[in-house]
């Protein structure tokens, strides 16, 4: 998933590569040259969040990175008009969007997560907090309570969706967003769009610490999801998105082995 590609590379806020580059001259080596690499975003920002001491536990390093005043991030987001009206929520499982879980399913918002690496035929969980006991309901927003209490519910039978919650290493101003790197959450989203459970009605939103808000272009490439919506512990920042969302899985993007690995995958692209 974290391949360029052939010509997939956009440069945050050049509308045109005439404005970008004069006269087009330029190679493509040089054009390359204008954007760090994803890798080497990740690790400044792990290192400048640990330098810093804004990580928390279990640190930053190799993952979408806990970080100090999450649970304001999550408060300031859930008072986003986009949020508030929003019935069905689909969140990643990583720790800094634990509090965000949490005041959704408090709320009685409907939950959609997907299973590690969604390794199983059916590889997303509904939690439903109106069937959930006061216990289940708080264990419900970590990951493993949310496998053990969330219904397995077949694709087709999703409930579609109004809010997308990701976790992100680092974001731009014009809505580029940088993961861990894996890949699965955009695979998920690609997976939800072709469903028909996300449209262009649906928002995006991460919430991250102020120093994981970059000044600089990001490289983004067609599978790469967009944010429109930034929650920080001071404020939510709605964006003028500077990019497409993906349309839904693209199957080019993607190797043989990765298919067979992921059951849905492969029952998607042999139907």
């Amino acid at each position: 998933m974290e391949s360029l590609g052939k010509g997939l590379i956009r440069l945050c806020r050049f509308s045109s590569l005439q404005s970008a580059v004069p006269g087009l001259s330029v190679a493509v080596a040089d054009i390359f040259r204008l954007v760090r690499t994803k890798d080497k975003v990740r690790e400044e920002v792990w290192k400048a969040m640990e330098r810093e001491g804004v990580s928390r536990f279990p640190g930053a390093e190799g993952r979408i990175p806990n970080f100090a005043g999450a649970k304001l991030a999550a408060e300031k987001l859930a008072g986003h008009r986009l949020w508030k009206r929003a019935r069905v929520i689909k969140a990643n499982p990583d720790s800094p969007q634990t509090h965000a879980r949490r005041i959704a399913l408090e709320e009685g918002k409907t939950m959609i997560m997907a299973v590690p690496r969604l390794r199983d035929p059916h590889p997303f969980r509904v939690l439903e907090p109106k069937k959930l006991s006061k216990a289940a309901l708080k264990e419900a927003a970590t990951i493993k309570g949310a496998l053990k209490h969330g219904r397995v519910t077949a694709l087709d039978d999703l409930p579609e969706i109004d809010f997308v919650l990701c976790g992100s290493v680092a974001v731009n101003l014009s809505g580029a967003r940088v993961g861990k790197g894996g890949g699965y959450h955009d695979l998920e989203y690609g997976i939800l769009t072709d469903a028909g459970k996300i449209d262009t009605h649906t928002t995006v939103a991460t919430t991250v610490h102020p120093i994981q808000i970059l000044r600089q272009h990001l490289m983004v490439t067609d599978h790469d999801l967009p944010c429109d919506l930034i929650a920080t512990p001071r404020a939510v920042i709605d964006i003028e998105r500077q990019y497409d969302r993906p349309r839904g899985i693209l199957w080019d993007h993607l190797q043989p082995p990765q298919i067979r690995e992921i059951p849905v995958l492969e029952r998607m692209g042999y139907a």
